[in-house]
């Protein structure tokens, strides 16, 4: 019969605290790996198919069952005309880049409301319309803003972003530090709405809420382009709850993008990217 010795007993006993020890701690770096990962920002995640699911059918309104149609007018351009305007359009956009050094010179705000209006001509699901923009003008509440940003996103670069997210950023020669957020006289903060309220309060479906808003920033990036103001995209990770209770938003309404605007400084430059040519990113069947 085998029989265990006062040194075989703790060698056993030592082995099995050492096995419990590194499971537990397996399990704490999967969890924080999890919470780490950028993704997980709630306000990016596109919640439309899960709305109804989860809520009261009681609570949401109906669809309107008819809407007036009236007749389309439409401006038809001779073809001669029609490659212009598109060559003209692309040349116009190509010039386009993400400017981190922005003048503090002020824009006129009849300008910021055109080219936002403009980004609210954009479709959406079911013409929902699930986008606000805020803008932000007052230099204490852009402060706070960048400390908010700055706080998160040196978390995002040390922990979050992972070690190739940030190998490759490093030819942008971007990190946490967002001074554009100071120096930018405007800066508007995109957010959607996951739902929307009736009439008679109750709530209301936006489909596709995020591709909608995501469409109406492009089309606010060429009106900002097209006005001769200049901007970067920016997708402040983890910071949607803190910023939208610091500018007062209601809950259904989630941060999906901010674009700091205004001028180039004087010495504003940018990386010397190329663009992919035509044939690698259209295909004709």
């Amino acid at each position: 019969m085998f029989l265990l010795t006062p040194a075989l007993v703790a060698v056993v006993c030592i082995l099995i605290v050492w096995v419990f020890k590194n499971a537990d701690r397996s399990l704490e770096t999967k969890k924080e790996e999890a919470q780490a990962r950028p993704w997980v920002d709630e306000d990016l995640r596109d919640s439309t198919d899960l709305l109804q699911e989860e809520e009261d059918v009681d609570e949401w309104q109906e669809s309107e069952e008819s809407v007036e149609h009236v007749p389309f007018s439409h401006t038809r351009y001779p073809e001669l005309e029609m490659k212009m305007r598109s060559q003209e359009f692309y040349e116009l956009l190509n010039k386009r880049r993400s400017v981190r050094f922005i003048s503090s010179e002020q824009v006129p705000m009849e300008v910021i409301a055109n080219v936002i209006k403009a980004a609210g001509t954009a479709p959406s699901g079911a013409h929902t319309e699930p986008w606000t923009f805020v803008v932000v003008k007052d230099p204490d509440v852009k402060h706070k803003i960048r400390e908010i940003i700055e706080e998160e996103e040196e978390i995002n670069y040390k922990r979050r972003m992972g070690d190739r997210w940030v190998t490759d950023l490093k030819k942008l020669r971007t990190n946490w530090i967002k001074e554009y957020l100071d120096t930018a006289p405007v800066l508007i903060l995109i957010f959607k709405q996951v739902h929307g309220f009736a009439a008679n309060g109750k709530k209301k479906v936006h489909y596709y809420n995020e591709i909608s808003v995501s469409i109406s920033c492009g089309i606010l990036l060429a009106a900002l382009q097209n006005a001769g103001l200049v901007t970067v995209t920016t997708t402040p990770l983890n910071c949607g709850s803190r910023l939208r209770l610091l500018l007062g938003r209601p809950s259904h309404e989630k941060l999906l993008m901010l674009l700091p605007v205004g001028y180039p400084s004087k010495e504003a430059t940018v990386p010397d990217l190329k663009r992919k040519a035509l044939d690698q990113i259209m295909v004709t069947i």
